[in-house]
């Protein structure tokens, strides 16, 4: 308890905790949606805007956010006209954003920027207005998704039945994304693209399998993030070692962790399934989390 004397801890801890709760969101969306290849090329397009700010002395975040708004939607439309070439053209879209920003830091007249600091973050020195940014961007991001819910359950799930059902489906995707490419800009500049990718993608991994419904999972993913980011804080005051880095460590830990029990898990269901069989006792599951629900 003693780390909570310190100011950059106690905003560390906060920035950790908000951070967690709006990749607990986003990232269950982004993982049911299976559109983290999309999300990452998002945060590396976003280096564009970095470099075009920097270059033009603009703020940073605006530069950054109309640069991956606009990147995002182009990435979106590529998805939803040409899914079978979607995943070449993002790849296209992340490495031109990336060297597009770093050639502009390069052409900036007598300044230069070290882009590893947007690649790894320094939670350790966020400040209060942050703060108060991200805790802004929470609201909005859980307001939004909670006023559409239903229509975001049904476009995540089975987008047919969405459009019979009249959702449209086109604009809550755009919209989607849109919030994919907010959420990256507002955070990356706190903890990094890294950690950004880490949080989104690994907690709502873990929590599909076990969660019974979208709200539970992004529920889930937020609670677990939350604790990856406390334990690798620790770890870093504890043995003075790289605070993003250890956070993204103990999530890749408990990644494995969740992999080596569902195999357990597997193995034993396997064991009595047989067993069933063989006593002539064998009979069927309901799916229990959602990832059993679809592919059931």
């Amino acid at each position: 308890m003693d780390i909570l004397q310190f100011e950059f801890m106690q905003n560390a801890i906060a920035a950790g905790l908000l951070t967690a709760v709006i990749c607990g969101i986003m990232g269950s969306l982004v993982v049911v949606n299976r559109i983290v290849f999309l999300s990452g090329g998002i945060a590396h397009a976003a280096y564009g805007g970095i470099g075009l700010a920097f270059y033009f002395k603009w703020p940073v975040m605006l530069g950054t956010m109309g640069f991956s708004l606009a990147a995002s939607m182009l990435m979106a439309a590529v998805t939803l006209k040409a899914r079978h070439r979607a995943d070449t053209i993002i790849g296209v879209i992340w490495a031109l954003g990336m060297a597009f920003g770093i050639i502009m830091v390069d052409l900036t007249p007598g300044y230069n920027v070290d882009l590893m600091s947007y690649l790894f973050g320094s939670i350790l020195t966020v400040p209060r207005t942050d703060l108060l940014i991200m805790a802004g961007m929470g609201v909005f991001i859980t307001g939004l998704t909670a006023v559409y819910y239903k229509e975001i359950l049904a476009v995540s799930y089975d987008e047919e039945f969405a459009r019979i059902r009249g959702v449209p489906v086109t604009r809550i995707y755009f919209g989607l994304i849109a919030m994919l490419g907010l959420t990256v800009v507002m955070v990356i500049q706190v903890v990094g693209l890294i950690m950004v990718i880490a949080l989104m993608t690994i907690p709502p991994f873990i929590m599909e399998k076990y969660a019974k419904s979208l709200a539970g999972m992004m529920v889930g993913a937020a609670i677990l993030g939350a604790v990856f980011t406390i334990c690798g804080l620790w770890l870093s005051y504890r043995f003075d070692l790289t605070s993003g880095a250890a956070i993204i460590m103990v999530a890749g830990m408990g990644f494995l962790a969740s992999l080596l029990l569902e195999q357990l898990t597997s193995t034993t269901r396997n064991k009595r399934l047989k067993k069933g069989q063989t006593d002539g006792t064998g009979t069927g599951t309901a799916p229990t989390s959602l990832s059993d629900a679809r592919e059931g």
